[in-house]
């Protein structure tokens, strides 16, 4: 049985020390900020300039001026502070960040991650990606399992174009927990009746 997206974020909290500082990515990473649990005391850092993300306003709080770097409204904890982009973008590149949660559309045995461009197709474009896999100390990937078009996007090579190279520390599917190490994907967790032939990876996996 696959797991929601709130259970894959719930794994991914898994891995976090308390009192980090965490940034999310757009789309599926978001989901995390609404599911830690506040002993962790963990500060959500996002690129646009704010530290201190709660998840999501309430009817009441809801300001159209209080948005993270996708665009989306938030709501803040005590203690959150602001600050310009490049202040921001001098945290990440100074390894200011603990963890780092991405999507993907693609991950390979060797750690490299390719997540913002299709040839071909329209895309919203690098944001500040780049930096965040180079600044992080630890990158952790939540994603599908799946393409569209139903390959696996774990892989032994990247097929798209780069975000970053030997950065991606684990991956989060609906299907399980991967450690990519350079030659393989270790299976760290399964979702619930899930088996390795339902990942359909056509790569070498350890269990």
């Amino acid at each position: 049985m696959a797991w929601t997206n709130s259970e894959m974020a719930d794994e991914v909290i898994l891995f976090f020390k308390p009192f980090s500082s965490v940034n999310l990515g757009i789309g599926m990473p978001t989901a995390v900020a609404e599911r830690i649990p506040e002993n962790l005391q963990i500060m959500i850092h996002s690129e646009n300039g704010v530290l201190g993300v709660s998840g999501r306003p309430t009817k009441q709080s809801v300001s159209p001026t209080l948005i993270n770097a996708g665009k989306e409204t938030i709501a803040v904890k005590k203690g959150a502070s602001y600050f310009d982009s490049a202040l921001s973008f001098g945290m990440i590149r100074g390894g200011h960040i603990d963890y780092c949660v991405l999507g993907a559309m693609e991950v390979d045995v060797s750690r490299n991650l390719a997540n913002w461009m299709v040839p071909g197709k329209k895309v919203t474009g690098m944001g500040g990606a780049m930096d965040l896999v180079n600044g992080s100390k630890q990158v952790i990937i939540m994603m599908n399992h799946f393409s569209k078009e139903g390959e696996a996007k774990l892989l032994s090579h990247c097929q798209l174009p780069f975000t970053g190279l030997n950065v991606v520390d684990l991956v989060v599917t609906e299907l399980g927990v991967f450690k990519p190490n350079g030659n393989i994907f270790e299976v760290l967790k399964l979702a619930p009746n899930t088996t390795k032939e339902d990942l359909k990876m056509s790569i070498n996996i350890l269990n």
